[in-house]
């Protein structure tokens, strides 16, 4: 066993140093298309960085079994928070996410999903019991439910869909049967007709209609599917080189710091560059993975999983989006896109991994 003085020594390095480099090509990809026309949009993103290293910093210091055990009231938190949206949010693009706290925006919804995973880690990383009661599975569906419905009232449904995947993810490796799983998605299935016509609004049901045929609506809906393939397609092998990407840097590609970020680097640094960012997404999954397999105990085990169920959705529908194969949602792509909330609530994410993966000798 180790003391607590040298837990640092422990530190994942390796997995620091492939966020940083994630976080910086987002950061540099930012600067290529917004710093002429909205110089401030890279400024913003520069503060957000030692924000979310300071965030990281927190997450990592305290024992991330004293954060599961008093989740409950950072979940108490994020429901005052995503209520307080909904009443003095500030609306942006036919959406209410923001609080306006005076220099910045906060998006509370972005930090759902870390105070979500903990919660979870919590009711379910208890103990090794497999056969749990119906009681046990409804209270943590219910949990998550309450600020789903909350941030996809706002509309988000992008994040809808990442805290969605974050309780599948824990169910999942909590013991839920594979029968029960199964019932539960025929359902989804089944209901999804119900859900499309009732409960998306019209240019949400564009969205999904044009991505299987962006042509047909090739000046409104599917304008953004069609641009991303442009620009994606454009790249070739070795891209046109930084700065010199014409759907992202005039103004062709909507929100291409944003949503699209990936399809300017695409068009920047070709199938080479994104081979590269591939391949460092690849490294950061598979190692916070080791993480939740190295985990002391179930807390942190659920605690890892939770949290990267959510970041791969967002990374695999993100990629698939910006290479014009997958409806246009509001998923961001993690670390790369412009957003100072969602880059200090993934920070702050990575940091719990490392915490568990620090803690993994401690007593």
């Amino acid at each position: 066993m180790i003391d607590e003085r040298r837990l640092s020594a422990h530190l994942d390095w390796p997995l620091v140093g492939a966020l940083l480099a994630l976080t910086l090509i987002g950061l540099a990809t930012i600067y290529s298309v917004k710093f002429e026309s909205q110089p401030y949009v890279f400024w913003t993103q520069v503060y957000a960085i030692p924000a979310g290293l300071i965030a990281m910093f927190v997450c990592l210091s305290i024992d991330y079994r004293t954060l599961a055990q008093r989740s409950l009231i950072l979940y108490g938190l994020l429901i005052v928070a995503l209520l307080a949206v909904m009443f003095f949010g500030v609306k942006r693009n036919g959406a209410t996410r923001w609080l306006d706290l005076g220099p910045v925006n906060l998006q509370p919804s972005e930090f759902a999903r870390m105070v979500i995973a903990l919660v979870l880690a919590m009711i379910y990383g208890d103990s090794r019991r497999r056969g749990r009661s119906i009681f046990e599975w409804t209270t943590g569906a219910i949990l998550v439910a309450i600020p789903t419905l909350l941030i996809f009232r706002q509309p988000d449904f992008g994040t809808t869909v990442t805290l969605v995947a974050v309780f599948l993810g824990v169910i999942f490796v909590a013991g839920l049967p594979m029968r029960t799983l199964t019932i539960a998605a025929v359902i989804a299935v089944a209901l999804s007709p119900v859900v499309y016509k009732y409960g998306l609004k019209e240019y949400q049901r564009a969205r999904i209609l044009n991505a299987f045929n962006p042509g047909k609506d090739a000046k409104g809906e599917g304008y953004q599917q069609i641009q991303a393939r442009i620009a994606v397609g454009s790249g070739g092998l070795v891209g046109k080189g930084y700065g010199e990407g014409t759907q992202g840097g005039y103004g062709f590609l909507p929100v291409a710091h944003n949503d699209f970020v990936f399809s300017v680097l695409a068009e920047e640094w070709g199938f080479i560059g994104v081979l590269g960012a591939l391949a460092l997404y690849l490294f950061v999954i598979l190692r916070s993975l080791e993480a939740a397999k190295l985990a002391r105990d179930r807390v942190g085990a659920f605690l890892v999983v939770a949290i990267m169920s959510g970041f791969m959705v967002q990374v695999v529908y993100n990629i698939t989006m910006s290479a014009g194969m997958a409806p246009v949602k509001g998923i961001t792509l993690p670390l790369m896109s412009y957003g100072g909330s969602s880059l200090v609530a993934t920070l702050a994410g990575f940091g719990l991994i490392l915490n568990v993966r620090m803690r993994r000798f401690a007593n």
